[in-house]
C-alpha cells in the first residue's frame, strides 16, 4: 500500500522484457483513507468503497500516464494494461467466498485510452478457488528449471511462496504462508513513525522473545492444508494486539520476535510442501529488509537464499510484469490460474475486459 508500481513490459513469443518500471507513491491522505476502509471491516461504508474506487481508479490512470511521458510511448503503442487494484478485502472462506480490490477500471481505460484488464480474483473463486495467489503462474513461466527444485518467495504485506518442481510434468503449488511485512509495518509505523522498519534496524537490536513467537505460531492458519490464502483483515494490528496483551515488551524484540515470525513462517511452508528445495528465490520489499533476509539465509536446512536479481529481474518488479502477463493470458484466451495452487476446478481464462474507445475504432 506504499506505492503504485508501474511496468511497461513487452512479449516476443513468450519471451517478457521490462522496458521502465516507476513507483509512483500513494499519497499519504489516500493512504490512511485505505487504512480506514479495511480496518471498519463491516462498518465500511458503500460511499466510502465509491470514493476509493475512484480514487485509486484514478491514480492508477496518472500512474500510466506518467509512465508514458517518461518512456515516449504512445497510448496507442500499448496493447493492454493489466491492473490488479488495491485489495481491500480478501475472504475466500465460507459460504460466499469473495475478494475485492479498488481501482475502478472504467476510469483506467476512459481516462489513459488503453484497453484494460483488471477483477482477476473473483473468477478463479467463481470457479471454486481461493483467487490467490496468482502470481505463480508467472513464477512458473519466468523461473522454473530442470535443473533443480525452486522456491519462489514473494514478500509483500504478506508472504506467499511458489513450488517449482524440476520435473515439469508436476503440479506447481502455491500459497500464502502468512504475514510477510505488514506485522512489521504496523509495529514499526507505532514505535518510530515510519511506515516500515527501515533497513531492519529496529529487527536488528532486538532479540525474538521464543515464548511470544511460540504463541504466534500456534495460530491456526499456520497449520491450516493448501490451498489457503489470506490478507491484512486477518492479519493486522488488532491480530497483533492480542498477543502483546499480557505483558510489556521491548519494542526491538516485539520487532525481531515478527522478523522471525515471517521467516521461520516461510521457511517452515517451504519444508513441509517441498523438502527437496535447493534454491529459495524471494522477491517483493522484504528483500530490501537486511534483517529478514539474513534470517531467511541462516536457516538450519541450508537452503541457498537468492533474489530475482540472479535471475535479471528486480524483485520489485516481479508482482507488476506478473499482472502484464497476466492481462496478455487474458487476452489471448489463455489460463492465468493454477488450479494446483488456488484449488480452483479447472484452469481459467481470469479478469474482465474493460475496451478503450481506441480499441474499438480499430
Amino acid at each position: 500500500m506504499d506505492a503504485i508500481d508501474s511496468a511497461l513490459v513487452e512479449f516476443n513469443n513468450d519471451l517478457c522484457t521490462l522496458h521502465h518500471f516507476q513507483s509512483f507513491p500513494i499519497p499519504l491522505e489516500t493512504k490512511q483513507r485505505l487504512l480506514q476502509f479495511i480496518n471498519a471491516g463491516p462498518q465500511a461504508t458503500i460511499s466510502d468503497y465509491a470514493s476509493l474506487d475512484i480514487t485509486m481508479g484514478r491514480l492508477f490512470a496518472d500512474a500510466v500516464q506518467a509512465l508514458l511521458v517518461q518512456t515516449g510511448f504512445s497510448a496507442s503503442a500499448i496493447q493492454a494494461i493489466g491492473s490488479h487494484g488495491q485489495n481491500v478485502y480478501h475472504q475466500p472462506r465460507g459460504s460466499t467466498p469473495t475478494s475485492l480490490q479498488i481501482g475502478d477500471p472504467n476510469i483506467i481505460a476512459e481516462t489513459t485510452g488503453i484497453t484494460t484488464v483488471a477483477d482477476f480474483r473473483r473468477r478463479d473463486m467463481a470457479a471454486g478457488g481461493q483467487g490467490a495467489p496468482l502470481a505463480p503462474a508467472f513464477h512458473q513461466a519466468a523461473f522454473q528449471s530442470p535443473e533443480e527444485h525452486r522456491c519462489v518467495v514473494n514478500i509483500g504485506g504478506i508472504a506467499n511462496i511458489t513450488v517449482l518442481p524440476d520435473d515439469p510434468e508436476k503440479p506447481v503449488i502455491g500459497f500464502d504462508t502468512g504475514p510477510g511485512n505488514t506485522l512489521m509495518d504496523v509495529w514499526a509505523e507505532v514505535q518510530t513513525g515510519t511506515a516500515y522498519d527501515i533497513d531492519g534496524a529496529l529487527a536488528e537490536r532486538g532479540q525474538p522473545d521464543s515464548t511470544l513467537l511460540s504463541k504466534m505460531m500456534s495460530d491456526a492458519y499456520f497449520a491450516a492444508p493448501i490451498p489457503k490464502s489470506t490478507g491484512r483483515e486477518y492479519f493486522n494490528a488488532d491480530w497483533l494486539t492480542n498477543y502483546l496483551a499480557d505483558k510489556n515488551y521491548k519494542a526491538e524484540d516485539v520487532q525481531a520476535t515478527l522478523c522471525a515470525l515471517t521467516t521461520n513462517t516461510i521457511i517452515e511452508a517451504v519444508m513441509a510442501t517441498a523438502p527437496n528445495t535447493k534454491t529459495l528465490i524471494v522477491c517483493g520489499g522484504g528483500s530490501h529488509n537486511p534483517e529478514l533476509m539474513r534470517n531467511l539465509k541462516n536457516n538450519k536446512h541450508k537452503i541457498s537464499v537468492v533474489t530475482t536479481v540472479d535471475y535479471g529481474i528486480e524483485p520489485d518488479h516481479v508482482e507488476a510484469m506478473a499482472f502484464a502477463w497476466l492481462a496478455r493470458q487474458t487476452l489471448l484466451q489463455r489460463a492465468g490460474n493454477l488450479p494446483s495452487v488456488t484449488g480452483a476446478k479447472k484452469a481459467i481464462v481470469l479478469g474482465g475486459i474493460y475496451q478503450s474507445q481506441l480499441a474499438s475504432a480499430n
